[in-house]
């Protein structure tokens, strides 16, 4: 166990702490897709024997950043776009922990593009969760960088004159070393996908449909899906930039058409960032947050840390 927390204590975990003792009124609306992330999320850490204690929550702005009120786990609710930058800190700070931001589509591929892009090269070693819905909704129905070509909006009464951002094809060249896309209406593969997410040493990347059934009902539920796993015209190595590449944009292709391909479309195992840090000697074994609680620790002034980097 850590010096600091409950980290590493191996017992049974039940889905239900990771509900708050004073469970707050979900105030998503009846048949919101985020209700989906959250039991997927609870089940995953189940699965994985993790008990909140050994784990952050890390969101942004918009209806999927109620997430961590719902989510009982150490939590920190950041400003728009922020949370990967925020997690990434953290994840440092202490690598034992089990990290996982999450965001909306506006939030994660519009505000906070640039930190996905770089969070995603740098291969820091969390789990990002976007919550896709084609639509921003807190906000009431305005067009997101996923919306499809022709959506018509508040902002776009006309509809939209631009294409959609491809958010798998944007991980894949980015550097995202584990990419999946699931849906809220497929419960046991998101699990599933989000357990490999967490065992996964890299940056994992979970573009997650959510329907909104307020403010995006041309979205609808986004079924039927496909499985890319099971079916018989996807065959590809996951291992192969090229051949997940294809399949990427033939589901982004696609999901504009009404289409739903899900699954597991790449994964590499290339050191994380903290891995390659810790390697040449520009992180330290022992965790930084650690040293806090370590009285026989022999503290090093800021000035040395600096001169060591110049």
């Amino acid at each position: 166990m850590s010096a600091f927390s409950a980290i590493g204590d191996e017992r049974d975990v039940d889905q239900n702490e990771f509900t708050p003792g004073i469970e707050p009124q979900a105030t998503w609306c009846p048949g919101c897709g985020d209700f989906g992330v959250l039991k997927a999320l609870k089940g995953a850490m189940t699965e994985l024997g993790k008990n909140p204690d050994e784990v952050l929550l890390v969101t942004g702005i918009g209806c999927s950043g109620k997430l961590s009120s719902y989510f009982d786990s150490y939590g920190y609710h950041s400003i728009h776009g922020r949370s990967l930058p925020i997690s990434r800190a953290a994840k440092l700070a202490n690598p034992e922990l089990e990290v996982v931001a999450a965001g909306g589509d506006g939030d994660g591929y519009g505000i906070g593009g640039n930190h996905f892009m770089h969070s995603a090269r740098e291969n820091h070693d969390m789990v990002y969760i976007v919550f896709n819905n084609e639509i921003f909704g807190l906000t009431k129905g305005q067009t997101s960088p996923t919306s499809p070509k022709g959506h018509k909006s508040k902002t776009q009464p006309h509809g939209s004159a631009k294409d959609p951002i491809r958010p798998l094809s944007m991980s894949l060249s980015a550097g995202s070393s584990y990419i999946a896309r699931t849906a809220a209406v497929n419960p046991r593969q998101a699990k599933e996908i989000l357990v490999e997410a967490f065992e996964h040493d890299g940056f994992a990347h979970i573009d997650f449909l959510t329907q909104c059934p307020t403010w995006n009902k041309d979205a609808k539920q986004y079924v039927p899906y496909t499985d890319v796993q099971d079916a018989d015209e996807f065959d590809f190595d996951l291992g192969d930039r090229r051949g997940a590449g294809d399949v990427m944009y033939e589901a982004e292709t696609r999901l504009a058409d009404g289409e739903v391909l899900t699954g597991r479309f790449y994964q590499d195992d290339r050191p994380s960032y903290g891995q390659e840090k810790r390697r040449t000697g520009e992180m330290p074994e022992q965790p930084l947050a650690e040293r806090y609680f370590d009285d026989d620790y022999d503290w090093e002034r800021s000035a040395d840390l600096m001169h060591r980097h110049r």
